[in-house]
């Protein structure tokens, strides 16, 4: 027989051991959901980058975690774990301006870059256009909110792709000083190397601004758009994001069908 004291001890320690269990099983939920959320962090990031880094640039490589400033989604491209291809040799006039011409099936998108500003990443455009990189590659992303920026440049056409190598950032300091938010403007007709988040990330991926946006001065402005090249894309804008949502792939499919650098 077992004692009624004997029996209210038992229940007792029964209650105990499931109290127990009940906080083990919140502790693992909130272990998850702090996981999760990780996890979709590093996927706003990087597409975010992978439709975002902007996260950026090596296709062969796997993709490191980013943490971008705001869930507004930064332009990004996937961190390379490793480099496989060295960077261009630096060829181009440092003292000219240059010229890449988009040629794509919804307008042609024409920039004109400063070598003398970003002499590195003019040159590994010039490179990359001259080996036919961009052409038949697909501007994967578009962002409606928070920040209006159609993302390009990445031939697996995900946002995971880029050359091999990474180009450093460069006359960030023309961005100006951060303001309160720690952000800077980039008018519409923008157009700058996408990254992860850290510096001297820059690979191949590129976002052209076609509204005033607000960023942080981390990501290296390297060309112009003019006025007839700022409306093709934002005429691709306007259907908005597949899905509906406010970051993803664009609505009205763009095609780079050639990509062309020229010294004017």
């Amino acid at each position: 027989m077992v004692s009624s004291d004997q029996r209210r001890r038992q229940l007792a320690r029964e209650k105990f051991e499931r109290q127990q269990q009940r906080r083990a099983q919140v502790r693992r939920r909130r272990q998850r959901n702090t996981v999760i959320a990780a996890a979709a962090a590093v996927v706003i990031a990087a597409g975010g980058a992978v439709y975002l880094s902007i996260g950026l640039s090596d296709g062969d490589t796997k993709t490191d975690a980013q943490t971008p400033g705001d869930t507004a989604s930064n332009p990004a491209d996937p961190a390379p774990s490793e480099v496989k291809s060295p960077e261009p040799t630096l060829s181009v006039d440092k003292k000219a301006t240059y010229s890449m011409r988009l040629t794509t099936d919804r307008g042609t998108v024409k920039i004109a870059m400063e070598a003398a500003k970003t002499p590195r990443t003019v040159n590994s455009f010039k490179a990359l256009a001259g080996k036919g990189y961009f052409n038949a590659t697909k501007c994967h992303r578009l962002t409606t909110e928070g920040i209006f920026v159609l993302q390009c440049g990445d031939p697996k056409g995900d946002g995971t792709g880029g050359p091999g190598y990474n180009i450093p950032d460069e006359n960030l300091a023309a961005l100006g000083k951060p303001e309160a938010d720690g952000k800077v403007p980039y008018p519409a007709g923008t157009v700058a190397m996408a990254n992860t988040n850290q510096p001297n990330t820059g690979g191949s991926q590129f976002f052209l601004v076609y509204k005033d946006s607000r960023l942080p001065p981390t990501y290296t402005q390297f060309g112009t758009m003019d006025a007839a090249s700022l409306k093709v894309v934002q005429d691709i804008a306007k259907a908005g994001v597949t899905g509906g949502g406010s970051d993803g792939a664009p609505t009205t499919s763009v095609t780079i069908q050639r990509a062309d650098v020229t010294k004017e």
